[in-house]
């Protein structure tokens, strides 16, 4: 996959920052001394940890160049790093009181581990928290799917999406196993969003990015065509002009 694309990501700031406040306003952790935030992205999680914690050190990484170029600009205050959570959590020097991560691990394989990790470099009575996008039963979800499977866009896209998010179920025994407790809730945001091509926006820097790119520079215009014209289907425009784009995200905190 290439790099991310800070600025297509941070068109919808507002609406993408939002779990990441909910999720912060949650941990129960009385002045933390340090924070490790994993994909932290273009760095708006990370600012929102810094507002809530302001005499914490904290420590942003993810995998793309690309956002952390952008957080370093928009927050120089702040620390950041690259990281490959697959395998570099023995880089990182010393443990930490919260672990936290917003809309990052669905891009990652192997929950188990990787959870497993996260809670391997807290300190003890530490805390880790986490918020993945839930958007398996969602229209969006399936267009996509059901458009790349078509015929016509099987020779440009051969390979299956491989979907790293495990069941509410699986996650609850796992937290179980790993923390000396836990707890688990749904969220589904209803966005409003501007206009229905305003989806086709927000997936490009997400859902949408790994097919677009597997595509040739004159094929990806044609591609979100064809996905465009299920959303108008799928998406019906409000009395206001709106669209509702409903987004339900999975939360989970646990305690060392």
């Amino acid at each position: 996959m290439s790099d991310w694309n800070s600025e297509q990501y941070l068109k919808f700031k507002a609406e993408r920052t939002q779990p990441s406040i909910d999720l912060v306003n949650r941990i129960d952790v009385e002045n933390p001394q340090r924070i490790l935030d994993i994909g932290c992205g273009p760095g708006n999680s990370t600012a929102v940890l810094k507002k809530r914690y302001p005499n914490a050190y904290i420590l942003g990484v993810d995998f793309s160049p690309n956002m952390i170029e952008k957080a370093k600009a928009d927050y120089p205050e702040l620390d950041f790093m690259l990281f490959d959570a697959t395998k570099d959590f023995d880089k990182l020097e010393g443990k930490f009181d919260v672990v936290f991560s917003n809309a990052c691990i669905q891009w990652i394989p192997n929950h188990k581990k990787l959870l497993a990790d996260m809670m391997h470099i807290l300190n003890d009575k530490g805390v880790m928290a986490v918020q993945v996008p839930f958007q398996f039963n969602q229209p969006m979800h399936k267009i996509v799917d059901e458009v790349a499977s078509r015929k016509e866009w099987k020779t440009f896209i051969p390979f299956e999406k491989v979907f790293n998010i495990l069941r509410e179920e699986e996650y609850f025994d796992l937290l179980s196993d790993i923390s000396s407790d836990f707890s688990m809730w749904h969220t589904v945001y209803f966005h409003r969003m501007p206009s229905q091509q305003s989806i086709i926006e927000w997936y490009r820097s997400t859902g949408l990015k790994p097919y677009l790119d597997a595509l040739a520079d004159d094929k990806k215009t044609e591609f979100e065509n064809d996905v465009f014209e299920e959303v108008k289907k799928a998406y019906p425009v409000q009395k206001n002009g709106e669209v509702i784009f409903r987004f339900p995200r999975l939360f989970f905190i646990a305690n060392k």
